[in-house]
């Protein structure tokens, strides 16, 4: 058993770390546990340059991007979210470069500064805009992390929060999994934070690192809190060849050449400029807009992909397009002149864990941030907002959990209980979770991602959510099988981790199908085919 925390913050992605840092500022001693290293997950998914991150340029444009963001957001974004979101933007700015250290990007001339690429995602105008580049952070976090105590518990795997007696039930720490030791142990924590990243895990092809599990989402259910927005799910264009889950720039679509323009659009040729043109103005699909038509012809074209080459001009390339390029060169040895072929990825999640506006989940003593969460975005989200959710709602995040750590501080009868929990949580995992073996876990987790990218990406229809329903639940039950793990020459808890990881993931994937299934309106990155878009329908 680990030693006890004041909080416990589990991930370790922008938000994770912006969290642990924050909370241990206010006195807390604080661990941080990640499925894969530090500095994992979709934060530093090494698919691009770095990250961008947008904010307000002045008190009037906050409340020009509150709401922008509400429309963008279809009318599905909590309003008040929101509105924490975008005033804790510039200040969390600030607390990065001035209180961290992180040198961050910025555009290279005031003539830069207002070329359309630097326009965000589906937004309308030019906004303050950063980058945020994995070296920066990273020596400005460790030094951070040394500074104020804060151990890192690589490869260790959330598998079950502990709740308190009858009464309050609050959060009292929790089992996790390390995965190099396959051990099952405890931590006790007076509180918990859950930032573990969004449902890229549940599909085939992901724009996320394999340490984005999409189990917390599950595990945070059976703890008593609630998913948001769900269904809502960004789907971005990727690289297949030469290299993979490489985002297509979306910037750089209208300098893109594809190889078969009428496969790509039933439209005639003069007007496919202008479509790609307008495609280039965002990264994920959405259907609130006719380029949507470029989306579903990659979609269609499956694993395989269309195939495409740039045709970049010698002289004016916008900055973000030089910036891109010369990345893809210098990192992937890929060139303007070479064929590459594209296909649709899932990517960032826009729902997820519902919180208030001091990042509470509802259940008390946990707490819950970045992309796991829902609420301060919509059906649509603009870019460069799930940098900025990561630092202010880790921040919140971070303060809040360090106060109820403190007020939950009462001594010995208070680790009595902590650590009865802790015991009678292992001792339910051992009597109760079905073991899963290499070979069934493979199988039903391959089946799993199968079916969510069957059913679950661009095109959600009655009869394909209601398929994969079904599928779902015979994958549940499937996984549910109380038997021996069959030729186990492994410790048992590697077996009882895998159960539970599936588990969850499954749990997480038949909330977000029926999400799909009753919103039966065509909403930005959700598209019902079957339903007219922009057409209220009553939910079922």
């Amino acid at each position: 058993m680990e030693p006890e925390r004041d909080v416990l913050v589990i991930g370790g992605g922008i938000a994770g770390i912006t969290t642990a840092i924050e909370a241990a500022s206010h006195g807390a001693s604080v661990a941080l546990a990640c499925a894969g290293p530090l500095f994992g997950g979709s934060s530093f998914y090494p698919g691009t340059w770095g990250l961008g991150l947008i904010g307000p340029e002045s008190d009037t444009d906050e409340a020009d991007l509150i709401a922008s963001i509400l429309r963008v957001g279809c009318g599905v974004a909590d309003e008040k979210l929101v509105e924490t979101f975008v005033r804790g933007i510039r200040p969390s700015i600030v607390w990065l470069e001035d209180e961290l250290g992180v040198r961050l990007k910025r555009p290279e001339s005031t003539e830069s500064a207002l070329e359309s690429t630097f326009i965000p995602c589906f937004d309308h105008k030019h906004r303050l805009w950063r980058g945020i580049t994995r070296k920066e952070f990273e020596t400005a976090a460790k030094r951070a992390f040394k500074e104020l105590g804060i151990d890192v518990l690589e490869r260790c795997e959330l598998m079950r929060l502990t709740r308190g007696e009858e009464g309050t039930r609050a959060i009292t720490g929790a089992i996790l999994y390390d995965r190099r030791a396959q051990e099952l142990f405890g931590c006790i924590a007076n509180a918990v934070v859950l930032s573990t990243g969004g449902t890229g895990g549940l599909f085939e092809r992901s724009l996320t690192s394999q340490d984005v599990l999409s189990s917390a989402q599950g595990i945070a259910m059976d703890a008593g809190c609630s998913l948001v927005n769900i269904e809502f799910m960004q789907m971005m264009p990727g690289l297949v060849y030469p290299a993979r889950g490489i985002v297509f720039n979306e910037k750089t679509f209208r300098y893109a050449m594809f190889e078969d323009e009428n496969k790509l659009l039933p439209r005639e040729p003069e007007d496919l400029g202008a479509l790609l043109e307008r495609r280039s103005g965002h990264g994920p699909f959405t259907c609130r807009l006719d380029d949507a038509l470029v989306d579903m012809a990659i979609d269609a074209a499956g694993d395989e992909g269309l195939s495409v080459r740039y045709r970049f001009p010698h002289e004016g390339a916008p900055e973000f397009v030089r910036t891109f390029a010369q990345w893809m060169q210098d990192e992937l040895g890929i060139t303007p002149a070479d064929n590459l072929r594209v296909a649709m990825y899932a990517h960032a999640a826009n729902g997820g864990i519902q919180i208030d506006e001091c990042a509470q989940t509802g259940v008390p003593g946990l707490y819950a941030c970045g992309e796991v969460t829902g609420g301060m975005h919509g059906a649509d989200r603009i870019g460069g907002l799930s940098s900025a959710n990561g630092l202010v709602f880790g921040r919140i995040a971070g303060t809040q959990a360090a106060k109820a750590a403190e007020r939950m501080k009462s001594g010995a009868a208070m680790r009595q209980v902590a650590t009865r929990a802790l015991e009678l949580a292992l001792q339910d995992i051992r009597m109760t979770k079905a073991p899963l073996d290499d070979m069934d876990a493979s199988r039903i987790t391959g089946d799993m991602k199968c079916t969510m990218s069957a059913h679950a990406m661009i095109q959600r229809t009655e009869t394909g959510l209601a398929d994969a329903l079904r599928d779902i639940e015979q994958l549940q039950r499937e996984a549910r099988f109380h038997g021996a793990c069959r030729g186990c020459v492994i410790p048992r808890d590697a077996s009882l981790a895998r159960g539970i990881r599936i588990s969850s993931q499954l749990k997480l994937a038949h909330a977000m199908l029926s999400a799909m299934r009753e919103r039966r309106e065509s909403l930005g990155s959700h598209y019902r085919p079957d339903y007219p878009p922009h057409v209220h329908h009553p939910r079922a």
